[in-house]
């Protein structure tokens, strides 16, 4: 092996363990904890807005927070390794999932909302990885702001704002209906952008093949 390859491999090796890489298992590791947290305000399944909803409100934060310094030391520093491209929407959707679902479970947020949510979460993921062969969809600038909604309507949900003021949980409500739009309307133009390439990329095979013959 050349002193190349060994420092390719050993670049290789170590690309997993970089910093970006750590934070995402770190999001991940978080999530179990912050079910935990809202379980433990909520003895039979009743928040009592107590110190620990305050506490899962605060990992929901951290956890969000680690999404964000992830990506921007993983541009800056050149630090994108395939690893993080999968893990990293893989923990949002774990974060986000489960804080749709236990909200679900406290009887704090329609069932239908977590629903709509979750289905297209992971139908786009699936429609991603089944058009693959004719390209990749590129994350839209609506999909971030769908990330930033959400997330913000689920922070203020976690927040026992209900409890100190009823009518900020009306908000709360509607900065959720909000986000419940943008997370259609983008599902909607992530399946006709899949269309296209889907249709692109048939074309351009028979074009292929035409020349071949």
């Amino acid at each position: 092996m050349t002193s190349t390859d060994a420092t390719a491999a050993g670049k290789g090796r170590a690309g997993v363990w970089n910093l970006p890489n750590v934070l995402t298992m770190l999001r991940i590791a978080l999530v179990p904890f912050f079910v935990w947290f809202l379980l433990l305000d909520a003895p039979g399944l009743h928040s009592e807005a107590g110190p620990w909803r305050w506490a899962a409100a605060a990992l929901f934060a951290v956890a969000i927070y680690t999404d964000k310094l992830d990506g921007d030391i993983a541009r800056s520093r050149n630090l994108v390794t395939d690893f993080g491209k999968i893990a990293d929407p893989i923990a949002d959707k774990l974060l986000i999932g489960s804080a749709l679902v236990m909200l679900s479970v406290l009887g704090e947020l329609p069932w239908w909302v977590t629903v709509v949510i979750l289905v297209r979460e992971w139908g786009i993921t699936a429609l991603r990885f089944f058009v693959i062969r004719y390209g990749v969809i590129p994350a839209s600038r609506g999909g971030k702001l769908k990330t930033v909604v959400q997330t913000a309507a689920i922070f203020l949900y976690l927040l026992p704002l209900a409890a100190m003021a009823p009518w900020l949980g009306w908000v709360a409500f509607a900065v959720m209906m909000v986000a419940v739009l943008i997370t259609v309307w983008t599902g909607v133009e992530y399946v006709v952008e899949a269309l296209r390439l889907r249709s692109k990329g048939k074309l351009q095979g028979t074009a292929n093949g035409q020349e071949q013959a």
